[in-house]
Parts: structure tokens; C-alpha cells; sequence
């Protein structure tokens, strides 16, 4: 017997929609038959990654969105709300990282990373999730009440990496944030779940594999080997539909056994 999960009605919002992980999980929830707004700086590429979406008959919405603007959060989520309709999915993907010792970090670099990653990540849900707890409260207009918040956190929060210091303490507040979250939105039907990403190949650092420090990194892996972002596709499926209400504050690495 086939099983197969339908988001078709759902609308979802994704950050960091413009390139790597944010824009397969648009391309993945829409071949599910969700609504995607595509959220990023970068509106030129968003425009590619629309077109691309309604070439395959889906639905898909472009908007410039800076996660370290508070107001631009703001205008972000009420236009896609006003365009697209209520948003049932929020994909919190949009995030920075650096590489680094501890002893060179500066001022200006710790905000870099915690900016985006910490506090773009909370006013995203937090905007997003505002709207969720009206809906199911009665107090604003929606078909579907209830709703799913699945924030990209990293195997970086899980354990220590060399040089990686900074990025792997934002992430473990994303971590603690998505249990937070979860505990206190949970009761209105709203499951917030993390999931920690491994190494995956992305247009940003391919490059690196080939190289001999990336060559070396991959013998350090479980399997000696990199993952690809289609290889979180049915994970972040799963966590978006109705199927995972009883899912809900799970912090699922998706790392191929490093963090084991």
C-alpha cells in the first residue's frame, strides 16, 4: 500500500529561500502541493527559483525579507499573508556562518552570526507564530488552525567543532529556542520541531570537497561521506504535515551518525 503526504491548501513560508537548503525545501514543499512564499534578501534569485517552481505547475511568491530587521520581518509576513493567505508552515532556514578561532572573533562578527541566526530566527517565529495563536484562539480568520514552525538549526549545536565556535552556540540557541517555542504554543496545536543539518553539499561550498582539508573532513565522517539536500527532503515533509501531530519540540539530527 502507498503513503504519501498532501500539504495541498497549506501555505508555506521559507527563509532563506534564494539558494542551498532554503531553496530545495521550497521546491519540496511545493511538489507536495503546498503554496510557498519565498523569503530572502536576494529578490533576483527568488525570481529564478518562482519561476522555476511554476514552470513544475506550483504555486510560488517572491518577497525581499532581511531576518536582522525587525520591520522588515514585520512587512514581510503581513504581505505574504495579505498575497498568499494565511501561513499554515514556516521553514526558518535563513542563517549566516563563519569559521573561526575563539580568539579572533570580534564584536562585529558575533553579531554577524547571532543576528541572523539567533534573534532573525526568534522574530521570524515569533511574527509568524503570533498569527498562528490568533487563528486558533478565534481571534483572526483562517481554515486551518494550528500550524508547523520547523527552525534549520545544525549538527554545530549538537557537539563541538573546531573553529566553529560562535556558529554552534547560536545554533544550540536555536535548539533551546525550538523547545521553548514548542512548550509554550504546543497546547494551540502549533508544533515547533529543529532539525540539525550535517554536512550537506550546497552551491556554497562545493567547491571544498575537492579539496585536500575538504578530502580529509570527509574521512572524518561516519559513512566518509557528504549529504545532499534532496536527503532531507522526506524529514522536513514529514515535520510540515498534519501526520506529525505528535511530533512536537524534537530536535532530529539529520547528520548521517556524526553527532552520534
Amino acid at each position: 500500500m502507498a503513503y504519501s503526504i498532501d500539504l495541498s491548501g497549506r501555505v508555506a513560508f521559507i527563509t532563506g529561500a534564494s539558494s542551498g537548503l532554503g531553496a530545495q525545501f521550497a521546491r519540496t514543499l511545493s511538489r507536495a502541493g503546498a503554496a510557498v512564499v519565498l523569503a530572502s534578501r536576494r529578490v533576483d534569485r527568488l525570481k529564478d527559483l518562482r519561476s522555476e517552481i511554476e514552470g513544475e505547475g506550483g504555486d510560488a511568491h517572491a518577497l525581499e525579507l532581511d531576518v536582522t530587521d525587525i520591520d522588515s520581518i514585520k512587512s514581510a509576513v503581513a504581505h505574504a499573508e495579505t498575497e498568499v493567505g494565511s501561513i499554515d508552515i514556516l521553514v526558518n532556514n535563513a542563517g549566516v556562518a563563519t569559521t573561526q578561532r575563539l580568539q579572533d572573533v570580534k564584536g562585529d562578527d558575533y553579531d554577524h552570526i547571532f543576528n541572523a541566526n539567533v534573534k532573525g530566527a526568534f522574530f521570524v517565529a515569533q511574527e509568524v507564530g503570533k498569527r498562528m495563536l490568533a487563528r486558533a484562539k478565534g481571534a483572526a480568520p483562517g481554515t486551518y488552525t494550528g500550524g508547523r514552525i520547523v527552525n534549520i538549526a545544525s549538527v554545530a549545536g549538537l557537539r563541538v567543532f573546531p573553529r566553529n565556535g560562535v556558529y554552534g552556540m547560536s545554533k544550540a540557541a536555536v535548539v533551546q529556542m525550538t523547545k521553548a517555542m514548542a512548550l509554550e504554543w504546543g497546547k494551540h496545536g502549533i508544533n515547533v520541531n529543529a532539525i540539525c543539518p550535517g554536512y550537506i553539499d550546497t552551491e556554497i561550498n562545493h567547491h571544498n570537497w575537492k579539496t585536500e582539508p575538504g578530502q580529509k573532513l570527509v574521512q572524518t565522517l561516519p559513512r566518509k561521506r557528504v549529504g545532499h539536500a534532496k536527503d532531507l527532503d522526506a524529514l522536513l515533509v514529514m515535520l510540515c504535515s498534519n501526520e506529525s501531530h505528535f511530533i512536537n519540540g524534537a530536535v532530529i539530527a539529520a547528520d548521517d551518525g556524526f553527532a552520534v
